[in-house]
């Protein structure tokens, strides 16, 4: 058998000298598999992940069951994979949450850009707030297409109640198209703003996002009324 310690090795070293800086990205998935593959050359796996999902990006966003059918790679290297979007998601939530006061819709628009890194189905969620902006909570309110009405006010309430918010803001994303409202993006805005209303929370915007874009409702001339 083939000792490839000595090759893993000098990859850790330039890692911990320069990070993935200047690294090709079939070395950073290479050495991403060396903790899932041991002992064994996983540059011949990494190239092939390349060549079937095109670019790190796509290998990371690949679902489970088809990089499993790459040979070599096994349920364990596929979990590892898939654990990498969803952690540095975490990562950068958790920076920029703690004590995060909402000011303005960039202030929104930026904390929710980070909320989405690498969700490519359509999420609705709930960011509450207290009376001085600082998020008290944020919370996933439901999964898939809202024009079939899938969210629940109830839940949107709930979810309110339960932070104490004195205002929260509505999010979802469009992961196909571009960061526009439809017609049954503007009704669920106003059906959550009367919801709120009734039990004295505000609904301050509804941020729409797509790949790495957002918009403001509550800033656009058109819809802003809404949140009056």
């Amino acid at each position: 058998m083939v000792d490839h310690s000595g090759h893993r090795d000098r990859m850790r070293q330039k890692f911990l000298a320069n990070g993935f800086d200047g690294m090709a990205e079939h070395e950073i998935l290479e050495m991403l598999l060396f903790y899932s593959v041991p002992r064994k050359n996983t540059n011949d796996l990494a190239h092939m992940l390349l060549e079937e999902f095109v670019s790190l990006s796509g290998v990371l966003d690949a679902p489970i069951d088809e990089l499993v059918k790459i040979p070599g790679i096994t349920q364990n290297s596929a979990v590892l994979i898939k654990m990498m979007v969803p952690l540095f998601r975490q990562y950068s939530s958790s920076k920029t949450e703690k004590s995060k006061v909402i000011k303005n819709s960039n202030d929104s628009g930026n904390f929710l850009l980070y909320k989405y890194i690498g969700i490519n189905n359509e999420v609705m969620t709930l960011t509450c707030l207290n009376n001085r902006g600082v998020i008290k909570g944020f919370t996933q309110i439901a999964q898939g297409d809202f024009r079939n009405a899938s969210f629940s006010l109830r839940k949107i309430v709930e979810v309110a109640l339960k932070y104490d918010a004195a205002a929260v803001i509505l999010a979802h994303n469009h992961p196909s198209g571009v960061a526009l409202p439809s017609k049954n993006d503007i009704d669920a805005t106003i059906d959550v703003f009367n919801a709120l209303k009734n039990i004295g929370v505000v609904l301050i915007d509804h941020i729409i996002l797509s790949n790495g874009d957002y918009i403001s409702l509550a800033d656009s001339k058109e819809y802003k009324c809404i949140f009056m």
